[in-house]
């Protein structure tokens, strides 16, 4: 986690939860995470499986240079990487993991702009099936954001923080379809390009799989 709203509602999210796996909604109090606030959303499962902005902070909100809350989170993302962005949600809401995700946001005058993105599990009606808490900050803010909105955006880099915390599971994944090289977040130094291998089994544990990512029990994903 690079930037400091990032950690904030982190920190915040993981004290809250205590020994559970995800806190309440109701249970988080905006003012604790006034200085995260800008860059939070929360989203809601819609009609159709994808998940819609139902709060969106200001600072988010001048990124897309547009009102966000009702508007899709799901495309937001690039069509090859919503399945990618699936798999990830799933594991926020059905194994209650953390996602952090960075991206390249680029504009109609392809000006780009690196983002970090995190996904946090919270429980509604008893459920973690309807509700995710997340914040969005650009790494580097861009002399242009707030003014040229994000059009298209693609996924860099992969990670997930299982609620046992027991280790850090890093997805390093190549991106074979992308453009150009991505960078960040990939795991032990692995070049962006390097292909992952996708055995039953992982440093001995066994693997299941989400889609075209294995998740090993106990806390290591690749």
């Amino acid at each position: 986690m690079q930037k400091t709203s990032t950690k904030t509602l982190y920190d915040y999210w993981n004290a809250l939860r205590g020994s559970r796996s995800a806190p309440d909604r109701r249970d988080i109090d905006p003012t604790r995470i006034r200085g995260a606030l800008a860059n939070t959303f929360i989203l809601e499962l819609n009609d159709q499986g994808g998940f819609d902005f139902r709060l969106a902070g200001s600072h988010l909100c001048a990124a897309y240079a547009r009102e966000l809350k009702g508007r899709s989170f799901t495309r937001l993302w690039h069509a090859r990487d919503r399945d990618a962005m699936d798999t990830l949600v799933r594991a926020v809401t059905e194994d209650h993991a953390v996602a952090l995700i960075t991206f390249q946001g680029t504009t109609a005058l392809h000006t780009r702009a690196a983002v970090e993105t995190i996904l946090l599990p919270i429980r509604h009606n008893g459920s973690t099936h309807t509700r995710i808490l997340g914040a969005m900050t650009a790494l580097d803010e861009p002399y242009w954001f707030g003014v040229e909105p994000i059009l298209e955006q693609r996924i860099t880099g992969l990670r997930l923080i299982w609620p046992d915390d027991v280790a850090l599971g890093d997805v390093a994944r190549s991106m074979a379809a992308a453009p150009e090289p991505r960078q960040a977040l990939f795991a032990d130094g692995a070049h962006p390009h390097a292909p992952i291998p996708m055995a039953a089994t992982v440093y001995g544990r066994a693997a299941r799989r989400y889609a075209h990512l294995a998740v090993i029990d106990g806390g290591r994903s690749l």
